[in-house]
């Protein structure tokens, strides 16, 4: 009888601790970008590193369709969406009329860096990084090339270390 309740215990503290051990993350994205705008003489861009300063929930600006739903907007406005307030870090710009800004690049690395560094340093870690560019095509030699880096946290973990500290 005692063996089969110390068994019965067991299993529970077991079933408990994976619950409480589950890997719960929380995910941060942060974008560099640079857009070019090729004039007659001149090649006009701006850098910045862009960062969301507040999140939004995607449940208020979500509905389902199906076959028989008519062609209704989505719930909830553009105005919710769109924010006003959010992290922008001034970069240098990558080109110049004449060339790459090599020194540039080297300045924006350390500022990235310094950001990383910041947001690792909060627990956050560095989980993927997706870059693309998208320029209008050889008559339109407008574009941008952008990276988008997504962080990642581990709720459980970092609570538990403000519990023991």
């Amino acid at each position: 009888m005692m063996k089969k309740l110390i068994q019965i215990l067991a299993i529970i503290t077991l079933i408990s601790f994976n619950k409480l051990n589950a890997q719960q993350f929380e995910y941060k994205i942060m974008t560099s970008i640079e857009s070019v705008k090729a004039g007659k003489k001149s090649l006009a861009s701006r850098s910045r590193l862009i960062a969301e300063a507040y999140g939004v929930n995607y449940k208020e600006v979500t509905i389902v369709r199906d076959k028989e739903q008519d062609n209704k907007e989505t719930k909830g406005t553009r105005g919710y969406i769109r924010t006003k307030s959010y992290e922008e870090t001034k970069l240098l710009k990558l080109y110049n009329v004449g060339d790459i800004r090599f020194e540039n690049i080297a300045a924006n690395d350390a500022i990235l860096v310094s950001k990383i560094n910041d947001l690792s340093n909060k627990g956050w870690e560095l989980a993927f990084v997706s870059s693309s560019t998208e320029s209008y095509g050889d008559e339109y030699p407008n574009g941008m090339v952008y990276t988008i880096y997504i962080f990642k946290i581990n709720n459980f973990r970092e609570l538990s270390l403000k519990l023991l500290s």
